[in-house]
């Protein structure tokens, strides 16, 4: 009788533990990745990515977390047509042979139940490169409108682009661009 209550109390907090897992979906009306360049040394240049879509698997007891965010690269937007079109040619992000970028982590790291860092590969253009996000800020609440609980933060690095084989004007456009993740996500 024993080994029988052992074996159920076993079972039952194995699917609590499974229970506190969930999955969310990004937002994409509350989700913006933008970067930043300085412009010749000059002003910084901003632009963002129109497209994205993804969840992520959050775990706040258990302290871990998964992400999958796909970027759709043709949704440049700088807010300059000319420039954004640059940006999608072979010089830059060659969007018509690499439609989408993906972000997919499996290292999320805490202090306490909120997210600090979210660690993963970044592959765009064909290649794939290790990139870790730190957050700025990160909280998550009862939305009174969808009636879900809504997780988000700011997050951001710098990443080197020529990892990814972007050399176009190097060194008089600078290497280094800042990546700015906005987002939110609602549980499923």
């Amino acid at each position: 009788m024993t080994k029988t209550l052992l074996a159920t109390a076993l079972l039952a907090a194995a699917g609590f533990a499974q229970a506190q897992s969930a999955t969310y979906s990004i937002d994409p009306t509350h989700t913006f990745v933008t970067f930043e360049a300085k412009h010749f040394g000059t002003s910084t240049l901003r632009g963002r990515f129109d497209r994205k879509e993804g969840t992520v698997q959050f775990d706040r007891a258990g302290k871990s977390g998964k992400a999958q965010i796909a970027i759709d690269m043709a949704s440049v937007s700088t807010g300059v047509g000319p420039l954004d079109g640059h940006l999608k040619s072979k010089d830059f992000f060659d969007a018509a042979a690499n439609p989408s970028a993906t972000f997919v982590a499996d290292k999320f790291v805490f202090d306490g139940d909120k997210v600090t860092e979210v660690a993963g590969a970044l592959t765009m253009m064909g290649k794939s490169n290790p990139v870790t996000l730190k957050a700025s800020n990160f909280n998550c609440y009862q939305s009174p409108m969808l009636k879900r609980e809504v997780c988000g933060g700011d997050f951001e690095t710098t990443i080197a682009r020529s990892q990814w084989g972007m050399a176009y004007g190097l060194p008089g456009i600078p290497d280094n661009i800042r990546l700015l993740i906005q987002i939110e996500a609602i549980k499923q």
